[in-house]
C-alpha cells in the first residue's frame, strides 16, 4: 500500500498543497514549524481519524478557514482508491470514497493503514495509562475497522450509565426505581466484552513481534512483555488503583462472566460516587522489562526502544491482518532523537517497507542508506530537493 498522491486546502499551514509520491522512501525536510509534520498528520488521520500531536480535529482547520480538505489516491496492488474528507469547523464533516458520499464518517477506516512513530510515543512507554489504552485501542482498530463502531457504541452507553448513576446518587434512587440501570448494564457488559477481549487476543499476537523488535533495537538483553490488566478481576475497586490484575483469556463469554459478576458486586459503590468503576475505560496495558514494570523503570534509551518496538512489532502485525500490503510507515522527527547505533540499527529494520516517510529538520540526521526521494518543506509550500 502506498500514497500515490495527496492534496491539503487549508489543512494546518498548507493552503493548497499538490504532491505526487513514489513507492519506497520519501525524506520530508524542514525547520520546525514550516509544515512537514502536517503533511504527515494528514495521511494519519486518513487512516486512523485522529492525530498523534491534539485531541480533537479542530486544530487542523487553517485559523480563519471554515474547513480543511484531505484528498488522497492511494494505490493497493493493482488499484486505486480515493479518499477524501471534509472537515468542517461548524455543521457534520463528510467522506467520500472513489467519488461516492459516505454514509458516516469512520467508513473510511480500513482503506489506508499506517503506523506512525514520533517523539511522543515516549509518552506510551513513560506516562498514564490513558496512553498505553489509546495505543491499543488505536491498533485495534486498524486491525479490525468495525470495532471503531463497538468503541463508539460502548463510550454512547458508559456516558449514559454515568448520567444515570449520578443522578441516582443525587435522588437517593433505590430498589425497582434502579431498573434502567439494569438495561444499561447488559450494553455495558456486551460492548465491553468484546473491547477487552480484542484487546487481550491483539496484545498476545503483538508481544512476541515487540520482542523481536527489541531485541534489533536495544542495547541491552532484557525481554518485554506485554499483558492486559483489567478491571474486570479488581479486588478493589479504586479508579486510581496502580495496579489491576492481569487478564488471560480473550474468550468473550468468560469475559462477560467476569464483567456480570464484578458489576454486581460493585453496584453499592457505584451508587455512593455516580460514576461506573469497571470497564475497558479503566483497563491497562502493562509493559515490562525484565521483572519490572517500563513505566518508572526504563531508562531513557530502554524507553526509546521499547517505544520504537512497540510501533514496529505494529507494522508486523498489521501485515498478517492485511491483504493490501505493508502499512504506510511514518518516521516522524524521530532520528534527531535516536543515538546512532539505534539510528542505523532502525534504518536496517525499515528500509524494505512498501512506503516510509520520514520527516526532519536536517537530512544529515537521516541515515545514508535511506537516503532516496528529497521534498523540502518551508512555510507550507513544498519543492522538490
Amino acid at each position: 500500500m502506498i500514497i500515490k498522491h495527496l492534496e491539503l486546502v487549508d489543512f494546518r499551514n498548507h493552503s493548497h498543497t499538490n504532491l505526487d509520491f513514489q513507492p519506497g522512501i520519501t525524506i520530508l525536510v524542514g525547520q520546525n514549524g514550516q509544515g512537514k509534520t502536517n503533511l504527515v498528520e494528514s495521511i494519519r488521520f486518513i487512516s486512523t481519524l485522529g492525530s498523534h500531536r491534539v485531541a480533537g480535529y479542530l486544530p487542523l482547520i487553517q485559523s480563519g478557514k471554515p474547513q480543511a480538505v484531505i484528498r488522497a489516491m492511494v494505490g493497493v496492488d493493482n488499484r486505486e482508491v480515493s479518499v477524501e474528507l471534509e472537515l468542517n469547523r461548524e455543521g457534520q464533516n463528510r467522506a467520500s470514497v472513489n467519488r461516492s458520499k459516505s454514509n458516516k464518517f469512520r467508513d473510511v477506516l480500513g482503506l489506508v493503514t499506517t503506523v506512525t512513530f514520533a517523539p511522543e510515543d515516549l509518552d506510551i512507554v513513560k506516562r498514564d495509562r490513558s496512553n498505553r489504552r489509546d495505543f491499543v485501542d488505536e491498533l485495534v482498530i486498524q486491525a479490525i475497522p468495525r470495532l471503531a463502531g463497538v468503541y463508539s457504541d460502548y463510550n454512547r452507553v458508559l456516558k449514559q450509565r454515568n448520567s444515570l448513576l449520578k443522578s441516582a446518587r443525587q435522588t437517593k434512587t433505590a430498589g425497582s426505581a434502579l431498573s434502567t440501570l439494569d438495561a444499561w448494564d447488559e450494553q455495558l457488559v456486551k460492548l465491553g466484552s468484546e473491547i477487552i477481549a480484542n484487546r487481550v487476543a491483539l496484545v498476545a499476537k503483538l508481544e512476541p513481534h515487540v520482542f523481536a523488535a527489541y531485541q534489533a533495537i536495544a542495547t541491552s538483553n532484557n525481554e518485554p512483555r506485554l499483558t492486559i490488566e483489567s478491571s474486570v478481576l479488581a479486588a478493589s475497586f479504586d479508579e486510581d488503583e496502580e495496579e489491576l490484575p492481569s487478564l488471560t483469556t480473550s474468550d468473550r463469554d468468560e469475559i462477560e462472566a467476569m464483567f456480570h459478576e464484578k458489576l454486581a458486586e460493585v453496584r453499592k459503590k457505584e451508587l455512593e460516587r455516580g460514576l461506573t468503576l469497571i470497564g475497558p475505560q479503566r483497563d491497562e496495558l502493562r509493559i515490562e522489562l525484565g521483572a519490572l514494570p517500563a513505566k518508572g523503570y526504563a531508562s531513557h534509551g530502554e524507553s526509546w526502544s521499547l517505544a520504537l518496538a512497540l510501533r514496529l512489532a505494529s507494522v508486523e502485525l498489521l501485515k498478517e491482518n492485511s491483504n493490501t500490503g505493508d502499512p504506510i510507515l511514518i518516521l516522524d522527527d524521530v532520528f534527531a532523537e535516536l543515538d546512532d547505533e539505534r539510528r542505523k540499527r532502525l534504518a536496517g529494520m525499515v528500509k524494505l517497507n512498501e512506503q516510509v516517510l520520514i520527516t526532519a529538520a536536517v537530512a544529515n540526521d537521516v541515515p545514508d542508506e535511506l537516503a532516496a526521494n528529497q521534498l523540502q518543506v518551508k512555510q507550507g509550500v513544498v519543492t522538490v530537493g
